[in-house]
């Protein structure tokens, strides 16, 4: 049985705050040694991203997809009806990707440049490397895995903190898509 991949997140977070106690980041070498780290770790999942990217343009599946988008959590508006394709899918799934990962360079640059912290450059050369390669474009696009069960499109939403995420899950089902059809709430096809 595997574990949760927030569950392995939290015990490489501990275990390598526990590591970055002993290192000695105010040798000049020894913290180049954990930014040039830092920077290949990125660009390596630059590189993930890219090819993902050449991959999804080459295959171009045109078949369609349709899907309820809940409401944020919290909003009063009514379930929004997706219609889209499996290639547009995924090319917003992974621009998602780089806006999350480039916010996180963003702030580990504000970080470690601003406010001079050097602890949080290891622990973010290895959890973002480890998300890139447990996302389910990796696992369809890179690795090959059928697009079944758990990687069915739409997505489940990642869960947050505790598991919580910020809206429901997309309904792919044909009960909710025709609800959602009946009440008039959005298919227009995404491009």
């Amino acid at each position: 049985m595997a574990l949760n991949p927030q569950v392995t997140n939290l015990i490489i977070i501990l275990g390598m705050m526990q590591v970055s106690k002993k290192i000695p980041f105010d040798d000049p070498q020894v913290l180049m040694g954990v930014r040039v780290f830092y920077i290949v770790s990125n660009i390596i999942i630059a590189g993930i991203y890219l090819y993902l990217q050449s991959k999804i343009n080459t295959k171009k599946d045109l078949t369609t997809l349709k899907y309820v988008e809940p409401p944020p959590m919290g909003s009063a508006d009514e379930p929004k009806l997706i219609t889209t394709t499996v290639h547009s899918y995924d090319l917003q799934q992974l621009r998602s990707l780089w806006k999350s990962q480039l916010m996180g360079v963003g702030m580990m640059g504000v970080m470690h440049l601003y406010f001079k912290y050097t602890n949080p450059l290891l622990i973010q050369s290895i959890i973002p490397l480890k998300g890139a390669f447990e996302g389910n474009l990796v696992k369809i696009h890179l690795f090959g895995q059928p697009a079944i069960g758990d990687l069915k499109r739409p997505w489940k939403a990642a869960g947050g903190l505790m598991g919580m995420a910020g809206q429901g899950d997309p309904k792919a089902d044909k009960k909710s898509i025709g609800q959602a059809e009946r009440a008039g709430s959005g298919g227009v096809k995404e491009e």
